[in-house]
């Protein structure tokens, strides 16, 4: 669970062929004075691999995506381009484009000119301008749109374009900066399918940064979660969010119920009243359940059944349901239960199986649906910073 060098999914190489990693920050510190904003990061990326850098507010992800592009320099470590060394170098000298949250299109120019726009300053023949640039538009959804002027456009239209341009260059890496955050909700959903369409089209490796759990999710094949200016987690999504490192990290990614857990003589987990617990386990099990360990549980996972409990059963209780709110396909309740207020989703199979407010219901869920967390101090302060290797065809 807290054992991540090795955790990596299998990624093809699709863009040259080699083992080298598309990205490599090695030890990566960068200080702003006095503050550090991203403290000893140490991350690959495979060729082709779609990644995502998550984490709130001020974690550092943007800094290290500027870092990458050449617009801020490490005050440590390296950052290496397709095994080429590129700490010192400014952003053209670099085979990478970005997009960021401002589409920062020229008004005056026509889609198709705002597209050719890097072409034309590499001095590449107009009829093969043409022709890329109208291969663009069509990956992108805007065949027949070159003639237009961005304020014809709708946001997700100039998103599109703002794409087309950084991926016309044929860059070795791209980089995207929030790049859905003007977007309204329904817009940025589609966008999120279209980009992973396109990235996996023309197998270039994305390095995109977030604050938004379900984008990142969603679209990436690897995804870090930063905190402080550190990686406090890295791995596939699914393994990050079922099997989440340490506390922030699980409650950053989702609604996360979370409780203390005592390591019995016998190796063993239980809660503070006697109940005993059974989550899944791995190498780090018994490390982390000697600590002072907690136990948690994603609302979906737990199954509330309008039956009274049995005493002393593995990870159950009973409680009585303080609130009960109907969402259409699903309900979300709040219960009242010995081991505190425990949140629970529950889709509405049917109008009888749903829980009322001040029922008394059980709550259980299985052992693979629960799992360990370290405390809170060995989450954070001491902890080691977490390192990434580039996951390969298996």
């Amino acid at each position: 669970m807290t054992t991540l060098a090795s955790e990596g999914a299998a990624l093809p190489d699709t863009s040259t062929g080699s083992d080298r990693p598309a990205i490599a920050i090695r030890h990566v510190t960068k200080r702003f004075g006095d503050s550090t904003a991203v403290d000893d990061i140490d991350l690959q990326l495979a060729q082709g691999e779609f990644f995502a850098l998550l984490g709130p507010s001020g974690c550092g992800k943007t800094t290290t995506l500027r870092m990458v592009g050449g617009f801020e320099l490490p005050s440590m470590g390296t950052i290496e381009l397709d095994g080429r060394d590129v700490t010192m170098l400014p952003p053209y000298k670099r085979d990478v484009n970005t997009v960021f949250q401002s589409y920062a299109l020229f008004p005056h120019m026509t889609v198709a000119d705002n597209v050719a726009y890097g072409l034309k300053r590499k001095g590449v023949a107009s009829a093969d301008i043409a022709k890329r640039g109208e291969r663009m538009l069509e990956l992108v959804g805007l065949a027949g749109f070159g003639k237009r002027r961005p304020h014809q456009l709708s946001g997700g239209q100039q998103q599109r374009v703002a794409l087309a341009r950084a991926l016309v260059n044929e860059p070795k890496v791209l980089l995207l900066d929030e790049p859905m955050g003007a977007l309204d909700a329904k817009i940025r959903k589609s966008m999120q399918l279209e980009l992973k369409r396109i990235q996996q089209e023309v197998g270039i490796t994305f390095l995109y940064v977030t604050h938004d759990q379900n984008e990142a999710m969603s679209m990436a094949d690897r995804l870090a979660v930063m905190n402080g200016g550190r990686i406090e987690d890295m791995g596939t999504p699914q393994r990050v969010y079922d099997r989440p490192a340490t506390q922030f990290v699980a409650e950053f990614l989702g609604s996360c119920n979370i409780l203390p857990a005592e390591y019995d003589k016998r190796g063993g987990l239980r809660l503070p009243d006697g109940t005993p617990v059974v989550v899944a386990s791995d190498d780090d099990f018994h490390a982390i359940a000697a600590t002072d360990a907690r136990v948690g549980l994603r609302p979906e996972k737990l199954v509330v059944t309008r039956s009274p409990a049995t005493p002393g059963t593995s990870n159950t209780v009973g409680g009585t349901v303080r609130t009960a709110t109907y969402l259409g396909a699903s309900s979300e309740y709040e219960i009242d239960t010995a081991w505190g207020v425990l949140k629970a989703f529950a889709q509405n199979l049917s109008d009888d199986a749903r829980a009322r407010t001040g029922e008394q219901v059980t709550v259980s869920w299985t052992a693979e649906h629960g799992f360990l967390l370290p405390s809170a101090a060995d989450s954070r302060g001491e902890a080691a910073p977490v390192t990434s290797n580039v996951g390969t065809v298996g």
